[in-house]
This record gives structure tokens, sequence and C-alpha cells, in this order.
């Protein structure tokens, strides 16, 4: 299992995909973009009516907001690139964080550095841990300014208990921080009569940009969009403005057939919410199946509540891996991605430990290999007792099982 190639698979241009919903296109998402297919640039730009849709999208979660308020960009990597160059200085993040926000901070020739999260969830860094890193930082002649966190964690899938968001926002607000908020993953939540997000924003308007990637609930990630909510003051509007610059700059502009789509999906009709709502149920019972048969073979997994995508710790697996030639993340990663015959991106990806033994685990590819096949799972009652979902979770189980196995051969005589 030692890998061979020199050039490795480490490197970003080799990153994680994007957890994939795995369902057929909505068809009115289709519609929209295939309306606005033919439009080559030079009439009127789709740009305002994706804004005005965005701020109303922004304003049904208790966060309003005027178009001068918001922007948008193909993809919550041009936001984010736009933003912290906008903002200058250094940026933390929390440990583990998604696999696309360090390698972004680097890119611009700024430092990041990694905050641990609590035991009990991902995307938001302990407070206690950040007030120390930012301590350190400028002792060592740093300049913090940014802090990013996600309530609804890639890759932990997790959302961060309000109390938790409380103290962390204080302590960054009272560092002087900005917060950028990735919402990404927020409409996705499993049980969302169960869970309380709290978005920082509504916390602490005056200091925290908001950014969701529309792939998150809504869009394939082929069809790249994005919006922002900067904050209603004259800073944010200084801020907003140097973003749109950079973004301006680098040409990050949205084509207006994904734009059209965009603001399709952000406008929230009907069956876009009844999709989004059945795909969060699907996903939701996938993950919790995923991860019992995860569990079963001796792993560590927090119990997925948002998302498509689950993450596990192998470390009590450790000395079947090593019988197999697996010591790190990367390689646990080449195994993984083999023997499931999906993406199986290890913990590195997403700034833990390269020798900690962990991975993100998608769902959407249990769901089936076509759409026909992810079809049938939105409309069956019991989508867990197809047969093609079943035999792609026997699959799992069994990957895990034959680890766990090794793993009780290799224990020592008691």
């Amino acid at each position: 299992m030692r890998r061979t190639d020199p050039e490795g698979h480490g490197p970003v241009r080799y990153g994680p995909p994007f957890p994939e919903q795995g369902l057929p296109l909505l068809p009115g998402l289709s519609a929209a973009l295939a309306e606005a297919a033919d439009r080559d640039g030079s009439g009127p730009s789709r740009l305002p009516a994706l804004l005005d849709a965005a701020c109303g999208y922004f304003a049904r979660r208790g966060l309003p907001a005027e178009p001068d308020d918001v922007a948008a960009a193909p993809g919550a990597p041009a936001i984010f690139v736009a933003v912290t160059a906008a903002l200058g200085g250094d940026v933390l993040v929390p440990r583990p964080c998604p696999a696309w926000w360090a390698p972004q901070v680097r890119a611009l020739g700024r430092s990041v550095f990694h905050v641990p999260t609590p035991m009990e969830c991902g995307g938001v860094p302990d407070p206690y841990a950040l007030l120390e890193t930012v301590r350190r930082i400028r002792a060592e002649g740093g300049d913090p300014r940014l802090l990013v966190l996600a309530v609804a964690d890639d890759p932990t899938a997790t959302v961060a208990p309000p109390e938790l968001v409380h103290e962390t926002v204080e302590a960054a607000a009272g560092e002087g921080l900005h917060l950028v908020s990735d919402e990404t993953w927020r409409d996705t939540v499993h049980r969302p009569h169960d869970t309380v997000l709290l978005s920082p924003a509504e916390m602490l308007p005056d200091r925290v940009t908001v950014v969701t990637d529309l792939a998150g609930p809504f869009l394939p990630p082929g069809w790249p969009a994005a919006v922002a909510r900067f904050p209603a003051t004259p800073d944010g509007a200084g801020l907003r403005a140097r973003a749109l610059d950079v973004l301006t700059a680098l040409g990050a502009r949205i084509a207006d057939p994904v734009a059209a789509a965009a603001a399709y999906a952000l406008d929230e009709p009907a069956d876009v919410t009844q999709r989004l709502t059945a795909g969060n149920a699907l996903h939701a019972r996938v993950a919790d199946a995923a991860r019992r048969a995860v569990v079963a073979a001796g792993a560590l997994v927090l119990p997925p509540q948002a998302g498509r995508h689950l993450y596990a710790d192998l470390e009590p697996l450790r000395s079947a891996l090593d019988a197999r030639g697996v010591g790190d993340a990367q390689e646990l990663e080449d195994l993984l991605t083999a023997r499931l015959g999906m993406p199986a991106p290890g913990g590195h990806r997403f700034g833990d430990d390269l020798a900690a033994l962990r991975v993100r685990l998608s769902t959407g590819p249990l769901l089936g290999a076509s759409a026909a096949e992810g079809a049938q799972c939105l409309t069956s009652p019991e989508p867990l007792e197809l047969p093609h979902v079943q035999r792609a979770l026997t699959h799992v189980g069994s990957v895990f099982a034959d680890l766990r196995d090794d793993a009780q051969r290799w224990e020592p005589p008691r």
C-alpha cells in the first residue's frame, strides 16, 4: 500500500470532490438555465435578479439584506478569496475545515492558523483555544484579522450548539476579528425541528459576512454560484466594495444561465423546497445507516446532523491498517477509495494531522449509479430497502468489517 507515485496525491489539485446530491436534476432548475442559455452576455445582466433573490433568501433566515449588502460569484471559493484579500492579515480556521479554505489563504501569501474544535462538533473553534491562538500569533508578530467558521460543518457533518457559537463569536469580537460564516450546509440539516442552528450573523451582524455556496442545498457543483451577505454598516460597505474589486479583477462573474438557475433556486418555489426537504430526509437516513456500519467495525463517527457526508476516525483500527501498510491519512484515503469504489478523502485534506486516521465519506454515491436509481430513492417509502442501496451499504459494511476482523487478529493475547 506504500505509495510509489513520486508526485503523490496530496497536492490541492487532487483535492476531494464536493459531496454531491446523487439525485436527478430538478426540472425547474434545468428550465431556468435553458431559458437563459442563448444569452451572449451583451443584454441586460441577470445579476440584479440574482441579488434580489439572495436578499429574500437571507431575509427568510432572519438575516435581512438589501441588494447593496450582497454579492454573488461563481462559487464560495471566489468570494472567500475576495474577502480575504480585501481584509488582509492572518486567517484563523477550525481544525478540521473544508478542504479549500487553507489553500485559498496560502495562495494569497497569507498565513493560516488552525484552531482546535470541541470534541462534540466541528466547524466552530473552541473559544479558549481561539483566544490562546490569537495571543500566540500576536506575540510572534502576526496580524490575525479574520476567523472563518461553519456552524453546519464540512467535513464532520455536525451542527455546533448555540452556546458554543455564542462563546466563540464573543471571543472573536473581543479580539477585533472579522468573521466569515460559511453557511453552505445550513439548509441541509437532517432534522430541522430537533436542531437549533444559530448563525453568527444573528449574534453579531456588524462583524459577520455570511457566505452560501448554492452547491450545498440547491445546485449541482458544475453550476458554480455563491452569494454573500455583508454587514449593513459603513465598514461592511467598504469591505464589500473591496471584495467586488477583487472579483472584478479575477473575472469572477457568474455566467448568465447559471445566474438564472441560482435566482430561481434562491426564490425557493415549491418544487425547490420540496426537493430540498425530501433530499435532506433521504441523506439523513442513508448517513445514519452508513454510520452504523462504520461504527459496528469499531471506528468512531459523530452522528451526522447536516450535509451529505460523515467523518470517520479509524484510530481504533490502527493495528489492522498498519498490517496493510497504512500509517497515515493519505494511505488510508488510497486504501478506502480503492476498496469502496468511491472517494474517501483523508482528514489531512481538511487540515487534520496527516498521522490521524480520518476520512470523509459521502452519501451521494450510495444512492445509486444513475439518475433513475436516485429518483427511486426519492420516491420510495423505504429507500434503505431498495436493492441498489442495500448493496452499497452492505459493501461499506463489509469493507470496514474486514478491517475490524484484521484488528482483532492483531490484538495481543490477554
